[in-house]
């Protein structure tokens, strides 16, 4: 999945108005504006569209983290360059406070089920022989599943 579908996926999960949107960039370092957030939500075949980059959706995440849980004391979480689907969803398990036996309740709601063991080497260091990259079938799977929690209602691939 790219940075643009999870952003328009989690937008719309998490119900996120476009002033919205540009505070989270703001709490995660990042100024945007309206029309930026705007072109990264359109579909990719519309010739307003643009990609998002990789530190400004990190940043967005981040910023997704502090809104929800509160700044840290240290400072703002470091952004993850290059980030991949381990890294959005184990920000989204810090942003919305989700323990392992939810997420995976989240994940099986969206249509896929998973062990606690193949979750948890998700989470794991790349060097840990038990790591296990996520797939975007797994990410897609687990923010429907989000979607259908929050919002009651099927995402529209």
């Amino acid at each position: 999945m790219n940075n643009n579908d999870v952003l328009r996926r989690l937008r719309y999960a998490l119900d996120l108005e476009d002033s919205k949107m540009v505070e989270l960039f703001g709490l995660g370092g990042q100024t945007v504006t309206d029309a930026q957030v705007n072109a990264w939500l359109k579909r990719d075949e519309d010739p307003d569209f643009q990609v998002c980059a990789e530190a400004l959706f990190a940043a967005f995440l981040n910023g997704l983290i502090v809104d929800r849980r509160g700044p840290r004391q240290d400072a703002r979480p470091p952004a993850v360059d290059p980030i991949n689907n381990n890294t959005i969803l184990m920000k989204l398990r810090i942003a919305l406070d989700l323990q392992g036996d939810r997420l995976l309740a989240l994940i099986e709601l969206g249509g896929h089920k998973l062990s606690k063991h193949e979750l948890s080497a998700f989470f794991r260091k790349p060097s840990n022989k038990h790591y296990r990259q996520c797939r975007d079938q797994v990410l897609r799977k687990f923010l429907r599943g989000l979607q259908l929690e929050l919002r009651g209602t099927a995402p529209s691939d």
